[in-house]
């Protein structure tokens, strides 16, 4: 069976109960997290470990969080104090849970479905997410990363345009696919707003109700938006439900079409 999975963020032992729920065996299962594997929960070395130590069948994509831990990792950035992935940091193995980070996707198409952490603009078809997102995967894997990560936080461009030049343009799509919820009919990305899609800002909507999205006919698996209820949209599955705010974790089973979820164990 193929499953996506929803933000985990360090929630190990409501990862362990999931996947005790869907009787998850690694021989026969493939797992697709998306994103936000670390931080806010308690356990995220045991969660990073986890899932690099079992590649042959467990992918992900980079979340807002996976690359904030990247940038505090090989930057001059410090963690701030709502972080809770130290123990990555100081771990015997850090570089090589790094370096797994670093080859991972900002997209993963599936099948005809596409799983990526927070969305894709409206404006963006499949291959157009797939192509900008591959462009800053190559940066990722160049030798000067560390100064690439060191660029890389900031909210401008907010717009997406093709003379954006390298720099610009990872930057947009690091937000868009990363940490977009509300934007404009053309890309344009807002940042403030983080509750449920019928309290948006003026002249913005959720990214996924654009009635002109390209990518309105194929299936998007994403996380990200915890706060987001009551979605009735086609093809679309949100799939972070707040796990780390003791609400549940939530797998999607991708070849019977039904969810799984797991309450959270990690507060009482």
């Amino acid at each position: 069976m193929d499953y996506a999975i929803g933000d985990v963020q360090g929630c190990f032992k409501s990862l362990k109960g999931l996947l005790n729920k869907i009787n998850y065996n690694i021989d026969r299962d493939r797992l697709f997290f998306l994103g936000d594997v670390v931080n806010r929960g308690n356990n995220s070395l045991e969660t990073l470990r986890f899932i690099q130590s079992n590649q042959d069948n467990i992918n992900m994509v980079l979340g807002n969080h996976d690359f904030h831990l990247l940038v505090c990792a090989l930057t001059e950035r410090q963690p701030n104090k709502n972080d809770t992935f130290l123990d990555i940091l100081s771990a015997s193995d850090k570089t090589v849970l790094l370096d797994y980070l670093l080859t991972r996707p900002l997209v993963i198409e599936h099948k005809d479905a596409l799983f990526v952490h927070a969305g894709v603009p409206p404006q963006w078809s499949k291959s157009d997410a797939i192509k900008n997102a591959e462009a800053v995967h190559k940066n990722l894997q160049s030798k000067n990363v560390s100064e690439f990560l060191s660029k890389m936080y900031g909210n401008y461009p907010n717009k997406w345009s093709s003379n954006l030049s390298n720099e610009e343009g990872s930057r947009y799509t690091i937000n868009a696919l990363m940490r977009m919820r509300f934007c404009k009919e053309d890309g344009e990305l807002e940042f403030e707003h983080k509750l449920n899609v019928d309290q948006n800002p003026e002249n913005f909507e959720a990214w996924f109700l654009h009635s002109n999205r390209l990518m309105a006919d194929e299936e998007i698996f994403f996380g990200h938006w915890s706060s987001l209820k009551d979605v009735d949209s086609k093809n679309i599955y949100p799939l972070d439900h707040g796990c780390v705010w003791g609400d549940r974790l939530t797998a999607y089973d991708l070849e019977n079409h039904n969810y799984i979820s797991q309450k959270s164990l990690e507060i009482s």
